[in-house]
């Protein structure tokens, strides 16, 4: 695990994407930070930018380091949360500008997942994380069924298989600032 924690930082470092198991599915990540490797997501999964992406963060802390202002009721959320939850947060910042939706939101969820966590407490930054297949097509359930264009249109591909994987994307929550509480995806 720990060279494939190198491999991933030195690619992440350098704006690349990197292919890695999740807490949930296999996903397609970069550096949240870095506009222009969120615009290599866009493009390999030949989305539409209006679409949003999630980020993934490795606790609470790093949580409340790129969101204006948490709402309380998102820690009981996560807290009593029996599968991984993704939370759409208004007003986040620090991150790159084309990874904030249109209404000045962003999906983040703390990562539970072994792997993803040491990875991102070393990156010492958010990692976004979005299905690995192209806009439009399923969600691939394992490894072998992500298509070969995305395998090729990566820079690094963790040689990991997840120990535990639900295989199905994460719930997502909305919640906003004036106590409105949404569930986009159970």
């Amino acid at each position: 695990m720990i060279d494939e924690i190198h491999e991933c930082l030195t690619v992440l470092k350098r704006g690349g994407l990197i292919l890695y198991p999740t807490d949930t599915v296999w996903g397609i990540g970069c550096d949240a930070t870095n506009a222009e490797a969120v615009e290599k997501i866009f493009a390999l999964k030949k989305r539409a930018e209006s679409k949003s992406l999630i980020c993934l963060v490795s606790d609470y802390k790093m949580l409340n380091q790129y969101v204006e202002e948490i709402p309380e009721v998102a820690y009981d959320i996560l807290k009593f949360a029996a599968k991984p939850t993704t939370i759409i947060f208004d007003d986040p910042i620090r991150v790159a500008e084309n990874l904030i939706a249109e209404d000045n939101s962003l999906a983040i969820r703390v990562c539970g997942d072994p792997f993803c966590n040491k990875l991102i407490r070393k990156f010492k930054r958010p990692i976004v994380s979005t299905s690995a297949n192209i806009s439009g097509q399923g969600t691939p359930k394992s490894f072998d069924k992500i298509s070969p264009e995305i395998l090729k249109g990566v820079d690094y591909v963790v040689n990991l298989q997840p120990a535990k994987k639900s295989a199905k994307p994460s719930t997502i929550i909305k919640l906003t600032l004036d106590g409105k509480v949404q569930i986009i995806r159970k």
